[in-house]
């Protein structure tokens, strides 16, 4: 029952601080989201620098990923122009050529992980200043990443735990079933009806291709996570959140949804 309490407790203040800082104003977003973007490289590096001959200078890893969500904000709100990017690309280049001087045992190990956590954290992270400015400041469409997100987990979580027997992938994931991945895609179409009711601009149907493509890439995105845990030993990315474990368990699916969901809404838009 402690536990019960403390994962509710402790997740309802999770989601009050992302819809909140979505919703006050874009510099909320930015100041919040840029403290969860460099905890969630944090944990990234912290768990992958777990394996034998690789050591990422983690401080060096987050810093390039708040420079770079910094600098798309800057850019997507029409704060600085596009060149301010050149400031992230010189950084990345310092970054590698350091290596050079660090003399560990495999840089090119160190060189591979910094890249991916640029590539799998930091950019997804960066693409939702893009979400929030897809057509001007439109905070009601990123809230609906969120929103779709947590509705298909809600869903999967309840279909899969009542009806679940075969397994969507047993390998990396043996809890998820088809049944419970079937479900969370039903689900998500509550939020997509939701949202078509909010943004009529967007028809109903687009909303709802919109849903399952974060359901789909976001369960894909989950996967990889749990893949990346599996192959470094550990259960949780960290205990950020009590009872529900660290930052990158919490957006897992949102790192490959969000690219899905910026392609497809410039489609439309």
């Amino acid at each position: 029952m402690n536990n019960f309490i403390k994962r509710t407790l402790s997740g309802f203040i999770f989601v009050v601080i992302i819809v909140g800082s979505i919703l006050i104003n874009q510099y909320t977003f930015a100041a919040i989201f840029t403290l969860i973007c460099g905890l969630t490289m944090h944990e990234f590096h912290k768990i992958t620098n777990n394996q034998t001959d690789v050591n990422v200078n983690n401080s060096l890893a987050i810093g390039g990923g708040v420079i770079l969500f910094i600098t798309t904000f800057l850019y997507t709100s029409k704060i600085l122009p596009f060149t301010v990017f050149f400031l992230y690309g010189l950084y990345i280049v310092l970054v590698l050529i350091y290596e050079l001087y660090r003399k560990k045992t495999n840089p090119i190990h160190n060189w591979a992980y910094f890249i991916m956590g640029q590539i799998f954290i930091a950019l997804p992270f960066s693409m939702l200043n893009f979400i929030l400015y897809v057509n001007d400041y439109r905070p009601i469409i990123l809230l609906s990443v969120f929103v779709t997100i947590w509705i298909n987990d809600t869903g999967a979580y309840i279909t899969g735990v009542t009806f679940g027997k075969h397994r969507l992938f047993e390998r990396i994931s043996p809890k998820k079933s088809w049944e419970g991945f079937v479900g969370g895609a039903f689900s998500a179409l509550l939020s997509g009806y939701i949202f078509s009711i909010a943004i009529p601009e967007i028809s109903l149907l687009n909303w709802f291709i919109f849903s399952e493509i974060i359901v789909i890439f976001g369960t894909f995105g989950d996967l990889i996570e749990s893949l990346i845990k599996r192959t470094v030993g550990v259960k949780d990315s960290g205990n950020a959140i009590p009872g529900h474990g660290g930052l990158m368990d919490r957006f897992d699916s949102m790192l490959l949804a969000t690219p899905a969901a910026l392609m497809y809404l410039n489609l439309i838009y």
